[in-house]
C-alpha cells in the first residue's frame, strides 16, 4: 500500500502563481489547504475551479494561524502570500514591510510552534538589484533597488536564521518574470491593477486597452527594448513540487533561480502577441523608466542539476498562446 501524500498549506493559493501550484499539488496527489486573505486572490478560482478547501484569513493573525495548524495535519507550507507591485512598494513601503516581512515572520513563528519545519518560499530576482553579470546565478550579489525586493531578501535572511536556530528547512525560489497560463485554460493571470507586460499586451488585443507602452527604445539591445526572462507559470509550479519533495526527503535548505535561461525583448513579445492573436496592437513609444536594466536573464542550472527541473514551455509563443486562451475566456 502506498502511503497517502501529506497535506500542504498554500498561502496566497487563490492568486496567480499560488493557484497553479495548488493544481500541481492536487495532480501530484497531495492534500491541499488554501489560505488567502482575498485582497488579490480570487475566491472563484480556489473554490470553483480548483475545488480546494479555502480558508480566508491573514498570515499576520497569530491566534488564527495557531488554530489552523492545530486543526490540520500540515506537513509543509508553500508561501506565496505577498504584495508584489514594485511601484507601490516605493510609494507605500510600510504596507510591504508589514505584510511581506512581519506577516511572514508571524507565519514562521506559528510553524515553529506547531513543529511544521518545511517551507517553500516564493522569492524574486528583484533581490539581486542591478545585474553585475549575466546570466544571473544564485551567488550574484544581492542589492535590491526597491522595497519589494528588500522585503523578499529580508525573508531569505530570516529563513536562514530560523534554520540555524529552530531547524526550519526552506527552499527559496528566485523567480524571473512569471508568465503564461494553465494550458487547459482554467487558470491564468488576473491582477487588479495589471502591471505585467504580456497580459497588458493581450488586454490591448482584446480592445480593453487603447495601446501598449514601450518604456525605452534606445537600450543597448538588438532592437533597443528591454530583454526579460519569461518563465511559464506551469514550469514554476512544477519546480515548487520538486522543491517540496526535496525538503520532504530531508534535504538541507537551499536557494534556486527559476527562469528560462534566455530572454525576449519587449518588441519580440508584442510581435509574437500579434501573431498569436491575429490582431493589430497599437504601440506607444515612451521614455525609459528609472531603474530598468537593459537585460535581465537568469541561470537555472542549479535547479536543473539538483532538483531535476526542466522547463516544458520555454518558447515565448507557447507562453503567449496559453495566456491568450485564458484572457479570451476571462475577459470577454
Amino acid at each position: 500500500m502506498n502511503q497517502p501524500k501529506p497535506t500542504i498549506l498554500v498561502t496566497g493559493g487563490a492568486g496567480y502563481i499560488g493557484s497553479h501550484a495548488v493544481k500541481a499539488l492536487q495532480q501530484a496527489g497531495y492534500g491541499v489547504i488554501v489560505l488567502d486573505n482575498l485582497v488579490y486572490g480570487h475566491r472563484d478560482i480556489a473554490e470553483k475551479v480548483l475545488e480546494a478547501e479555502l480558508i480566508v484569513g491573514d498570515i499576520s493573525d497569530r491566534p488564527f494561524l495557531d488554530d489552523l495548524f492545530s486543526r490540520y495535519p500540515i506537513a509543509a507550507v508553500m508561501h506565496f502570500a505577498a504584495y508584489a507591485y514594485v511601484g507601490e512598494s516605493v510609494s507605500d513601503p510600510a504596507k510591504y514591510y508589514r505584510n511581506n516581512v512581519m506577516g511572514t515572520l508571524t507565519l514562521l513563528e506559528a510553524m515553529v510552534a506547531a513543529n511544521v519545519k518545511r517551507i517553500v518560499f516564493s522569492s524574486t530576482c528583484a533581490t539581486y538589484g542591478v545585474p553585475q553579470f549575466m546570466p544571473l546565478t544564485e551567488d550574484h550579489p544581492q542589492n535590491p533597488i526597491n522595497p519589494y525586493g528588500s522585503t523578499k531578501l529580508m525573508v531569505e535572511k530570516i529563513l536562514a536564521d530560523f534554520d540555524r536556530a529552530y531547524g526550519l528547512k526552506s527552499v527559496c525560489f528566485r523567480y524571473f518574470n512569471a508568465a503564461g497560463a494553465d494550458p487547459e485554460g482554467k487558470l491564468g493571470e488576473d491582477h487588479q491593477p495589471e502591471t505585467h507586460l504580456i497580459p497588458l499586451v493581450l488586454l490591448t488585443a482584446l480592445g480593453r486597452r487603447d495601446a501598449i507602452s514601450i518604456f525605452g527604445t534606445d537600450y543597448p539591445t538588438p532592437d533597443g527594448t528591454c530583454i526579460r526572462d519569461y518563465i511559464h507559470v506551469v514550469d514554476l509550479a512544477d519546480a515548487h513540487i520538486l522543491g517540496l519533495e526535496y525538503l520532504l526527503e530531508g534535504e538541507e535548505s537551499n536557494i534556486f533561480n527559476l527562469g528560462n535561461g534566455n530572454g525576449f525583448s519587449v518588441r519580440e513579445v508584442i510581435e509574437t502577441a500579434k501573431t498569436v492573436t491575429g490582431k493589430s496592437i497599437k504601440v506607444l513609444e515612451c521614455d525609459r523608466r528609472p531603474g530598468d536594466p537593459p537585460v535581465l536573464v537568469g541561470s537555472s542550472e542549479k535547479a536543473q542539476k539538483i532538483l531535476g527541473w526542466q522547463p516544458q514551455y520555454s518558447d515565448i509563443k507557447d507562453i503567449i498562446d496559453h495566456a491568450w486562451n485564458w484572457h479570451q475566456t476571462r475577459h470577454q
